[in-house]
């Protein structure tokens, strides 16, 4: 699968602290491989059609959309706890 960034999410990663595009990027990584793997907790986000969620890591998640082989990155934000 191909990811593209959507322009909300470009500046949502570049004003994120530098551990944080790390570990996005990371992420980014498995999740064109594998959307199912563990690391990213992937699940569809309630309330938002269409949109799911993964984690970036402990404390921050990203959203995106599924259109036929690409994945849109369509946020990156802390997570509220």
């Amino acid at each position: 699968m191909k990811l593209r960034l959507a322009e909300r999410a470009r500046k949502s990663y570049e004003a994120a602290p530098p551990h944080i595009q790390r570990a996005f990027d990371k992420q980014c990584q498995l999740l064109g491989q594998n959307l199912r793997h563990p690391s990213l907790q992937a699940k569809k986000y309630e309330g938002w059609k269409g949109v799911w969620q993964a984690r970036a890591d402990g404390g921050w998640r990203f959203y995106f959309t599924i259109e036929r082989d690409l994945y849109i990155i369509i946020g990156l934000k802390p997570h509220p706890k």
